[in-house]
């Protein structure tokens, strides 16, 4: 079998975990390009260059290593510290880069296919979709929820409703763009237009929530 994806161990990198992220890897290449449906345990076990039963290992089935991958693909551009508060940072700071990060990432070529793999899926099964849900959006959400709360503890913004704020928020930092990307009308925004676009977003969220 070959093993495409696989490096060589070094120290302090047990080969279990580089096993794992090389399967994350190859799921996440192959789901796009292959559709849920069209993606088999067998052939993401050989673009990961390991054996079927180390997927299985790793991962219990293929519901689970689908929500695994989006997981990791969200993780990539909007790790957990972006969502940290630290004393003497402004809100303004860090909501900025969480909005860029979340801007480049729904706009990327892998995330603009999942979109679509997903709604094409929609009717067909819902479950996956749930999943999808929780491992992506959710949590991105849940995150930001916590961010925002802190924000309000903190006086630097007044956050009466966090749930509504984050999902406010995410929204702005998309804008109709996006839409017209995910059904083909234009081209991802990119360097300065973006910023652009991710500054008014956050300028706007923070007036709105600003405390009097």
């Amino acid at each position: 079998m070959p093993n495409k994806l696989l490096p060589p161990s070094g120290p302090g990198r047990p080969k279990d975990l580089l096993k794992r992220q090389a399967i994350l890897e190859a799921a996440k290449s192959l789901f796009m390009r292959n559709g849920y449906d069209g993606s088999s345990m067998d052939a993401i076990a050989a673009e990961a260059g390991v054996s079927k039963l180390t997927v299985y290992s790793h991962f219990t089935d293929k519901e689970t290593l689908f929500s695994a991958a989006v997981k990791a693909k969200c993780e990539e551009q909007l790790p957990e510290l972006f969502f940290d508060l630290t004393q003497g940072t402004p809100i303004d700071t860090v909501l900025l880069n969480i909005g860029r990060g979340f801007h480049t990432l729904i706009n990327s070529r892998e995330s603009v296919e999942m979109h679509r793999l997903m709604v094409a899926l929609a009717g067909q099964n819902p479950k996956l979709s749930q999943m999808f849900y929780e491992a992506g959006p959710q949590r991105l959400l849940n995150e930001m929820q916590r961010l925002l709360s802190k924000a309000d503890q903190a006086g630097q913004l007044r956050i009466v409703d966090a749930p509504r704020a984050a999902d406010q928020f995410f929204c702005l930092i998309k804008g109709g763009a996006n839409f017209r990307l995910l059904i083909g009308c234009a081209s991802p925004q990119q360097d300065e237009t973006a910023e652009q676009h991710v500054r008014g977003a956050v300028d706007m969220f923070v007036r709105a929530y600003r405390p009097n």
